[in-house]
């Protein structure tokens, strides 16, 4: 019987990445043209690992940096939201057990400003630890956000 990976091994996987791909075809429809780079996980959890107690990053951070960093049109939106998915269910691996130090993926939040719900615990965990922290958090609409998350990011 083949044992599920854990979290932190999904993380240090990277298999071929990152790599650097032109955007063509159906890609191009969406997203126009150049090159995708298509991120390595702990390449995800190093950008979300950088941002300080009291300061915020989103999604669109973190892709514009890794664009910036591999010279590329832009970070692929998809696989970016899956590793910082990974990285955060990492860390809390890591604080289950004990650890001091983990990512503190709370602080990555969607374009937006707006929570995820994907992350360890959901949205109510994600807000005790914001608001911990001293960010407000307001639910507009069915979204829940970081209110002025913008005055609060943190340069990646």
């Amino acid at each position: 019987m083949k044992t599920r990976k854990s979290w932190r091994e999904k993380l240090a996987d990277s298999k071929d990445l990152p790599k650097v791909v032109k955007i063509e075809g159906k890609m191009s429809r969406r997203w126009g043209t150049g090159t995708a780079v298509i991120p390595a996980p702990v390449e995800v959890d190093e950008l979300m690992r950088k941002v300080p107690k009291g300061k915020l990053t989103t999604s669109a951070e973190i892709r514009a940096a890794l664009a910036k960093k591999h010279k590329a049109t832009m970070a692929c939106p998809i696989t970016t939201g899956i590793f910082s998915w990974i990285a955060a269910h990492a860390a809390e691996e890591d604080r289950i057990e004990g650890k001091k130090r983990f990512t503190p993926y709370w602080r990555t939040l969607k374009t937006g400003g707006q929570l995820n719900e994907k992350y360890p615990g959901g949205i109510e965990a994600q807000r005790k630890q914001l608001e911990a922290e001293g960010h407000t958090v307001v639910q507009v609409g069915k979204k829940v956000l970081v209110e002025d998350f913008e005055s609060a990011l943190a340069r990646l």
